[in-house]
């Protein structure tokens, strides 16, 4: 496995000090949303490889031990309002995956970038890619359930048509998460890109609730398609019956 022979890239330490607990949410929401039958999968990265992935003001975040990883996170997103209340029914509910990065500022917020997120909703691409700088991807997909087995299909339709991932892990019992774990899932906003400036977009929700996750079956092009190479063996996966997240106002960072 390669590894960093100190803890520090671009003058940040290695560190596993990141809250399960969100901070509030200073007002106003600018929408919520519930995020369910997620799974975590997790890979290690050699931060000196992704450096020029993260907007400018960020950085990759290092655990303790001197790595930085990344997600394949397929999930299915439900109930998303505008600000607190608004319904948007059109959106319903649907299968998302996202490759995500873990990026800290020099405000110490430790957030995620996103490489691409797949989503079934084509409505969502153009508007989240221009209002948000997040990089949503059309994809036809599905989530299927069956006894304590659930899988995630997805084959992106635009850009770059063909992209495929499948995942189907077989759900266990209730786990406390590792220090490490916790460093990963304890992410409380987004470092994205928009009109040249980069920007927090914070969000909060629930400490997750974890179960083990036995992966049956792992074929993906998403990870590999976002010029990550991964530095070591895929960490346990995570299932989380899921949150109720809100978000608030985007804040400036560089």
């Amino acid at each position: 496995m390669t590894r960093c022979h100190d803890d520090q890239v671009n003058g940040e330490l290695g560190t596993h000090s990141v809250s399960p607990v969100a901070p509030p949410l200073p007002p106003p929401v600018t929408f919520d949303q519930f995020w369910a039958d997620l799974t975590f999968v997790h890979w290690p990265v050699d931060p000196r490889t992704i450096g020029h992935l993260f907007p400018p003001g960020t950085r990759p975040d290092v655990f303790a031990d001197g790595l930085t990883y990344v997600a394949l996170v397929p999930f299915v997103m439900r109930h998303t309002r505008l600000g607190a209340a608004l319904p948007l029914p059109y959106f319903g509910t649907f299968a998302e995956t996202n490759v995500r990065l873990y990026s800290v500022d020099d405000a110490g917020r430790h957030g995620v970038v996103f490489r691409s997120l797949e989503t079934q909703r084509l409505a969502v691409v153009p508007l989240t890619r221009m209002v948000l700088g997040v990089p949503y991807t059309w994809a036809k997909m599905s989530v299927a359930r069956s006894g304590d087995r659930t899988s995630y299909v997805s084959a992106r339709r635009w850009p770059h048509r063909g992209l495929r991932s499948r995942v189907t892990v077989t759900v266990g019992a209730p786990v406390a998460p590792t220090p490490l774990e916790n460093w990963l899932t304890a992410r409380w906003g987004t470092h994205t890109r928009v009109a040249g400036r980069t920007w927090w977009l914070p969000n909060e929700h629930a400490t997750w609730p974890l179960q083990t996750a036995e992966i049956v079956e792992l074929d993906d092009d998403l990870v590999a398609a976002a010029g990550i190479d991964v530095a070591g063996p895929r960490l346990r996966a995570l299932f989380s019956p899921g949150v109720h997240t809100r978000f608030g106002r985007p804040a400036r960072v560089a």
